[in-house]
């Protein structure tokens, strides 16, 4: 009976702490590009609903590439659109390698690369609804590949100052 509750109480209390890392992240998804190959016909569409008009946010693109990747950068163009159906169009180069050493930037496990790439720092959405952020890839070649999934995290400054 007592290795019952174990088994239960480990995956629980992991979850709650894995929860509370979180606890400023409005939204974080990561989408899959077919066959880690990025078309450039193909934009990634994250659709974010935003309640709070109030508080102040940093927006990052989130990039994972194989090692295989052929380019120390990978340059997007991030369309916004509000829930007023206003657009606003960014041009972003992500940087994914020290273009001295070659050395892979971010996090890797094998030969797979997580970036985090701040997009946007202070962030105060206008109004309230479904703000629409599309991705498109913007390399010059139609079809790129080794980029494996593109995403979108959100995440509320703490003004507070506790966490």
């Amino acid at each position: 009976m007592i290795t019952v509750r174990r088994f239960f109480l480990v995956p629980a209390l992991l979850i709650l702490l894995l929860s509370a890392c979180n606890r400023g992240v409005l939204y974080q998804k990561y989408i899959a590009l077919p066959d880690n190959v990025w078309d450039v016909k193909s934009p990634v569409v994250f659709s974010v609903d935003v309640r709070d008009t109030l508080n102040y946010y940093n927006l990052f693109v989130n990039v994972r590439n194989a090692d295989s990747y052929d380019y120390s950068n990978l340059y997007i163009f991030i369309d916004v659109v509000s829930p007023a159906h206003t657009l606003e169009r960014d041009t972003m180069q992500c940087i994914l390698a020290d273009p001295n050493t070659g050395k892979w930037l971010g996090e890797g496990l094998g030969d797979i690369w997580d970036n985090k790439i701040l997009f946007k720092r202070n962030v105060r959405f206008r109004g309230k609804g479904q703000y629409a952020f599309r991705y498109t890839q913007a390399m010059r070649v139609d079809k790129l590949p080794m980029i494996m999934d593109v995403g979108l995290t959100v995440e509320q400054i703490n003004t507070s100052g506790k966490n």
